[in-house]
């Protein structure tokens, strides 16, 4: 064509461009090339390129090509430009230059052409502006079954199955039959639902009326029964599956592993017949989401292995949750460092995940020094970091970069004021605290949940003021949940009111009866004022109920391995010297005059002897003897308990951190507490 000097044919051109641009060929790159060589390309070449653009990874330059389309082409835009400008802007969710277009179209009277009313329907839809979507549904004269499937499709992805399902009820009145994509939403919005049996009978719908199961079909109707809950049809009908590709397998093995059968779960990747990442994330994030951090990492660590495999945001982000629970900080250094070689993109997802683990993990400086290395953050990173200060009773420090987050633009939402008021808890700073609550919703326009009412209840209970907190919650505009009446049990706990204890715990039990920490905690106030016979009777009716206390569980990460022990543990191989290291301790806490206090015990146990070594056998006790035996002395010695450590626990870290010259960094449920030369950071509220 260069030779012939065809390619300056308008008409000749065109159908080049046609070709380049499009399946099967689908070489944009060339066409463009080509494109740009045209002196003056005519209508149908500026569409077939924006076309191509539109559902290319690149599809802003549809948007880019249509500007100078409207300056450039003699011609004005048709019924071929418009739908695929908008589906552009759609896919950047650009909903200002969408708008623009729409009223192009309407200027042209080319709104009402039903391709460019199911592109508006599918744009309003994909940016979150469902009512303009359903505006221009309703009000088209002409509906065809992609016009129904855009709307559908748009009510089931915005997080309103009822309003998909119930025009999908509408679809069929209207004499209009459902395909295969129509079910995929339908599908779509029984899974928001959870409806299980509502999808047997959408799946025995597509069997009754012979509707074609392309293999998106197939895999929504799998799709539905994971998530669904009924692993056994889904295995059923995974194994009738004509055709599996890798989101078959992905969902199959996802279902599993929501069942927490991790068995099956492995036996499913195994079984692959090609591996992604997305498979291995699934596992992963399966392990971690269920409380096993143990297994999330022996699989990350079994991914390093795989050389055809690597890691994706996804990965790191669960890899890094679970350090997180363990308290893994060398693992979680190490995905660090990977993250920097590597040069993957600090995104506000890692960021954020990075802040968290090193918080949790005891090392807040290292926290403080990924926040300030990234220039942009969202209301994630700024809360992550407020959280981090908060844990380790940094409380002036979380308010102040509360402050510095106003300055930035950024707005707090309801996670960010729950960590800032536990900031305030965990430091006594009641006025703060107070100030902040009543300023939600009048300034800040974020209205308090259950979890800012009892974040409040609990800053009020520990400073000793029970009257104002239960005013507060009888003045609550929503019910009290369990965690407003469990922060007003552990004030009661901690300040010794019976009466008001046993009435938190009465409401308490009402909602969640088997809570076992209502229990304990009620037979903590009883034990403090040393009536036995009341925690012996709380404790016949845990019996009585089969209900156990959970069992305390401190783990202690030395040379990038995690050691965990449960109260009284004799299971770890290094048991013996633990056990000589304990009453080296205990000689050495004799003899500066140490009294184990006895009012931490949870249940009546008369000779003097037993009591102490009831307390001695406490597993973050067993965690620092074996730290001291293991750990480097010029690292600190980090542990995490998954209960609140009690208070003969937290004294004896103190003198422990001052006979040996050791850092001690103990994580429980709430907080951190820093021990150094027989001093703690934390505030002492027992």
């Amino acid at each position: 064509m260069l030779r012939t000097g065809l390619l300056y044919d308008p008409i000749s051109s065109s159908k080049l461009i046609y070709a380049l641009a499009l399946p099967p060929v689908s070489s944009i790159e060339y066409a463009r090339k080509v494109f740009d060589e045209i002196p003056q390309p005519n209508l149908f070449t500026w569409n077939a390129l924006i076309r191509a653009y539109s559902s290319s990874v690149q599809p802003v330059q549809s948007l880019l090509l249509f500007v100078q389309l409207l300056y450039k082409c003699d011609e004005m835009p048709n019924k071929f430009t418009f739908p695929f400008v908008i589906k552009g802007a759609a896919e950047v969710s650009d909903y200002e230059m969408g708008r623009v277009v729409h009223g192009m179209a309407v200027k042209t009277a080319l709104n009402e052409d039903m391709f460019v009313v199911n592109s508006l329907i599918y744009f309003y839809a994909r940016c979150g502006h469902l009512d303009l979507a359903y505006r221009v549904f309703v009000r088209s004269f002409k509906r065809d079954v992609v016009s129904w499937n855009s709307m559908i499709s748009g009510f089931s992805k915005g997080n309103c199955p009822d309003e998909a399902l119930e025009l999908f009820n509408v679809m069929q009145v209207e004499g209009v039959a459902p395909d295969a994509v129509t079910m995929v939403g339908v599908f779509s919005a029984c899974v928001k639902k959870l409806d299980l049996e509502l999808g047997r009978w959408l799946h025995s719908f597509v069997e009754r009326n012979g509707i074609r199961k392309d293999l998106s079909l197939c895999n929504a109707i799998l799709d539905m029964y994971t998530k669904c809950g009924s692993i056994e049809d889904a295995k059923i009908f995974f194994d009738k599956m004509p055709e599996k590709d890798i989101i078959s397998w992905t969902t199959m093995l996802g279902g599993y592993a929501k069942q927490e059968d991790f068995d099956s779960a492995k036996r499913v990747l195994s079984a692959m017949p090609c591996q992604d990442i997305a498979a291995w994330n699934a596992l992963i994030s399966s392990y971690e989401q269920s409380g096993n951090p143990k297994e999330a990492l022996a699989v990350f660590r079994e991914l390093q292995l795989r050389k055809n495999l690597n890691p994706d945001e996804v990965t790191l982000v669960s890899s890094l949750a679970a350090c997180s629970q363990l308290g893994a900080l060398d693992l979680g250094q190490w995905i660090h460092m990977y993250i920097k070689k590597e040069g993957i993109r600090l995104s506000c997802h890692i960021t954020t995940s990075l802040i968290d683990m090193y918080s949790k993990c005891g090392d807040l400086e290292k926290a403080l020094e990924v926040f300030e290395s990234v220039s942009w953050r969202d209301v994630f990173v700024w809360s992550a970091m407020i959280a981090g200060f908060a844990m380790h009773g940094r409380g002036k420090d979380a308010i102040s970069l509360f402050m510095k987050m106003q300055e930035s633009k950024v707005k707090p939402n309801s996670v960010t004021f729950t960590n800032v008021l536990i900031a305030c808890s965990h430091t006594g700073l009641v006025d703060q605290g107070r100030e902040l609550f009543y300023q939600m919703e009048r300034v800040y326009g974020v209205a308090p949940g259950v979890k800012h009412y009892a974040c409040m209840i609990d800053i009020l209970g520990r400073a000793g003021k029970l009257e104002e907190a239960t005013e507060l919650i009888n003045k609550m505009p929503i019910v009290p949940g369990a965690s407003v009446w469990g922060a007003l049990l552990g004030a009661c706990r901690l300040h010794g009111n019976v009466d008001l204890a046993e009435r938190a715990c009465k409401l308490l039990l009402e909602l969640e009866p088997r809570n076992h920490g209502a229990y304990v905690l009620l037979s903590n106030v009883y034990a403090k004022l040393g009536e036995w016979d009341k925690v012996a009777s709380l404790r016949k009716l845990m019996r009585d109920a089969d209900l156990k206390k959970e069992p305390g569980c401190s783990s202690i990460e030395v040379e990038g391995t995690v050691h965990e022990f449960l109260v009284g543990d004799n299971s770890h191989r290094s048991s013996k010297e633990i056990y000589a290291k304990l009453d080296e301790i205990s000689s050495k806490l004799q003899a500066v005059g140490y009294v184990p206090n006895k009012t931490h015990l949870l249940q009546l146990i008369e000779e003097e002897e037993s009591q102490d070594h009831a307390l001695y056998l406490h597993s973050e006790k067993l965690a620092i003897a074996f730290g001291l035996i293991r750990a480097s002395p010029s690292h600190p010695i980090r542990i995490v308990k998954n209960l609140r450590v009690c208070g003969d626990c937290h004294s004896v870290a103190k003198h422990i951190s001052k006979l040996y010259d050791r850092q001690i960094i103990l994580r429980d449920r709430y907080r951190f507490h820093h021990f150094r030369n027989g001093h703690c950071s934390c505030m002492d509220y027992w």
